[in-house]
């Protein structure tokens, strides 16, 4: 696949439907684009390789678009494997062409391919830089924690173009039909989202640039409303709620919880709540969860003490949010327990180490199954988050 973008701009990334796993983590239904851009110009410039399974194919890609000329630069934008996994059999097919990266990337070069030899191959850039390739000029930006303290975005003067790195990617083949949002904030949240203050400084960077369309390594070029995408990463770099709405997060061993956190959820929806998400952690994608917890700015937490803790899935997922630096959200909580329930305290003890979090002090406590007047206690709750509805 390769496709003309603008002036002698052209795409030439793959599509990859044939992995299971993102990060080894990550379910992508519908795969994954590992982007990669040519500029050719009285001096030709390569940005950024691809995920060495796909190799073959973007060398292709290459082929089609350079036809018998050579290139003269690699911009080296991002180490992550699957962006800088071809670097080595892209040097074995261009072997005089030279890498223009920064210092933290060339250390990382040499980690990633120990026998290279990148004598007199390496432009080294840094804040500010830049490269005339003719009529089109380069503008290298530092980005570290973007995210990876390498990275650095690219800026093309010519036509206005963020070559962003990660940031604004999204899971997905290019070839997916389906709504930007859902699948950017799942990406952005779950690896981009410890580094919002990283994020942050970016996008200051940015905001000095008169950009026009903006070129990521995953997911589609974005060539209108930018101010739209720019809008929606604001928000989630700086941990603020994007939709008032709740998110209910529960573990239930035989049922008796799940009752208690749909009575809620009923609840919720009689009193005039408008929405309200549940997710069994069990049987859920945790990342969407954590994408979810992020989205909404309150959120629910539920769960049966299990052999004297928390069950697991809830420790995994609030490990997961810890992680990701959640902040900034209210958090109500449903215990249940049949000797000794624990897991309300112990859940309240794990929110409370985040930043800027308004923890609901009326605790449910179901033992063992749902009674009457648990249902009461549910109400409660189901106020007291109504009331923080802000």
């Amino acid at each position: 696949m390769n496709t003309c973008l603008g002036n002698q701009i052209y795409y030439v990334g793959v599509n990859d439907k044939e992995i299971d796993l993102f990060e080894g983590q990550y379910i992508v239904p519908n795969g994954i684009s590992y982007n990669s851009y040519v500029i050719v110009d009285n001096k030709t410039a390569v940005m950024d390789t691809v995920d060495v399974h796909k190799a073959n194919e973007w060398l292709s890609h290459l082929k089609q678009v350079l036809g018998h000329k050579k290139p003269d630069y690699l911009v080296v934008s991002h180490m992550e494997p699957d962006h800088a996994g071809s670097i080595d059999l892209f040097l074995k097919q261009y072997p005089s062409v030279q890498i223009v990266t920064n210092q933290k990337a060339i250390q990382m070069l040499g980690q990633f391919f120990p026998h290279l030899d990148l004598t007199n191959k390496i432009i080294t850039v840094t804040q500010g830089d830049t490269l005339s390739l003719g009529e089109h000029k380069l503008m290298f930006i530092l980005a570290p924690m973007v995210h990876w303290p390498e990275v650095m975005v690219t800026y093309e003067e010519t036509e206005k173009i963020l070559f962003s790195a990660d940031g604004f990617g999204k899971f997905g083949a290019l070839d997916t039909e389906e709504e930007w949002d859902c699948e950017a904030r799942r990406y952005y949240i779950n690896i981009v989202g410890k580094y919002g203050q990283a994020v942050q400084t970016l996008l200051k960077k940015a905001s000095a640039l008169d950009i026009q369309k903006i070129f990521p390594l995953h997911g589609p070029m974005l060539t209108d409303n930018l101010a739209y995408y720019l809008h929606k990463y604001d928000i989630w770099s700086s941990y603020q709620p994007e939709d008032k709405g709740i998110f209910i997060a529960y573990t239930s061993i035989y049922g008796n919880t799940q009752k208690a956190v749909f009575k809620l959820r009923d609840l919720l929806l009689e009193k005039g709540e408008t929405t309200v998400v549940v997710s069994d952690l069990a049987r859920s994608d945790m990342a969407e969860c954590v994408e979810d917890a992020f989205r909404y700015n309150r959120l629910v937490l539920a769960c049966p003490t299990y052999d004297g803790g928390l069950f697991p899935y809830m420790s995994q997922f609030i490990a997961r949010l810890k992680s990701k630096n959640f902040q900034n959200r209210t958090v109500g909580f449903i215990e249940n327990g049949s000797w000794a329930p624990l897991a309300g305290q112990l859940m309240v003890k794990e929110m409370s180490a985040l930043k800027n979090m308004r923890l609901i002090e009326h605790v449910v406590t179901i033992q063992s199954a749902l009674k009457e007047q648990d249902i009461v206690s549910l109400s409660k709750l189901a106020d007291d988050l109504l009331f923080y509805n802000r």
